[in-house]
């Protein structure tokens, strides 16, 4: 059967790059081919880095073909996809319209390994594209595949309001979407970061607050918050945070760490506050965060780098290294 060749980037068990060649049947059902243009380089990524899988799950690219029974796209199309492939459609979560949840899922780095983001093609299912508004510039839409997606999840699902006082945890590639997102909502947004240095472009990106956490021992903020989504690269001191949440109010823990959640038990029970897991967005939230970013102008502020061997080991490294500011995107 006649089929397409194309070139990924892939982990390695040394932690290099390596380039290689895949090959899949052309799309047929309700597959669709995607010529690569733009990939976002996530967090996630590194702790594939030693798999031998194709990297990358933030995608943006053009349809260049459908299969038979593909309804919505059409050749042309600009269109991306995030960490979830594929879903049953028919589980509990599925029906209940939480399909990020779906006991079935396909996500990335578990499924479909010989593609990704990084790369020259991809071929996917329908149901998990996504239309790129027209108001959103394909390099800034890769990011919001599943660091916007995942911010905005949070507060979609949990119900945050713009009379709620917010706080966010690190000025980083979630941190400054969740700003932006939260202030055009009309959020009070409170900020902590580890130093000064990032104060003026969060209060910039729509923080009402900034306050620098090192070597604080405790936080003075004045009213308490409502929720806090804490998007660090490291598990924080909860005691310093617990101290300054609201009764009933709502811990969201975005850090991906192998480190246990050790939180003080007196302040959660006397308190009623509540850590909330969260994973990337269902279909329906994923397309309202599209349509809001479209409405309200929320860009990532990004890096470029080519989509070559040099550039996606570049881009990583920068990432891993604590130095990008804030989202690398690889660029075809």
């Amino acid at each position: 059967m006649p089929g397409i060749d194309f070139t990924i980037f892939k982990g390695s068990p040394n932690n290099g790059i390596v380039e290689a060649k895949s090959h899949r049947d052309l799309p047929t059902g309700t597959q669709v081919l995607v010529k690569i243009t733009h990939s976002g380089i996530c967090g996630t990524d590194e702790h594939f880095k030693h798999a031998d899988m194709a990297l990358g799950h933030e995608g943006i690219g053009v349809v260049q073909q459908l299969g038979e029974a593909v309804q919505g796209f059409k050749v042309g199309d600009i269109v991306g996809w995030g960490y979830l492939h594929k879903t049953c459609g028919t589980c509990s979560s599925c029906m209940a319209g939480h399909d990020n949840y779906c006991t079935q899922r396909a996500l990335y780095g578990y499924t479909n390994l010989d593609q990704g983001s990084f790369g020259t093609h991809a071929i996917w299912d329908a149901s998990w594209l996504f239309k790129i508004p027209s108001e959103i510039a394909p390099e800034h839409a890769a990011p919001l595949m599943c660091g916007g997606a995942t911010v905005f999840t949070i507060i979609e699902t949990y119900n945050i309001r713009p009379t709620d006082r917010v706080g966010v945890v690190g000025v980083g590639g979630l941190g400054h979407l969740a700003i932006q997102f939260l202030a055009k909502m009309g959020v009070r947004v409170v900020v902590f970061s580890n130093s000064d240095a990032k104060r003026a472009e969060a209060l910039e990106l729509g923080a009402a607050e900034f306050y620098a956490t090192g070597g604080v021992k405790e936080l003075k903020i004045g009213a308490p918050l409502d929720h806090l989504i804490v998007t660090a690269s490291f598990l924080p001191d909860w005691m310093l945070y617990l101290n300054v949440m609201s009764n009933m109010g709502s811990i969201y823990p975005l850090t991906i760490s192998n480190e246990p959640l050790a939180i003080p038990t007196m302040p959660l029970l006397t308190q009623g506050i509540r850590f909330q897991g969260s994973v990337v967005a269902s279909r329906a939230v994923h397309t309202k965060m599209l349509q809001f970013a479209a409405a309200h102008g929320v860009k990532p502020i990004i890096e470029h780098f080519p989509m070559t061997k040099a550039g996606v080991e570049e881009g990583m490294a920068k990432l891993r290294e604590g130095r990008m500011r804030y989202r690398g995107v690889l660029v075809a």
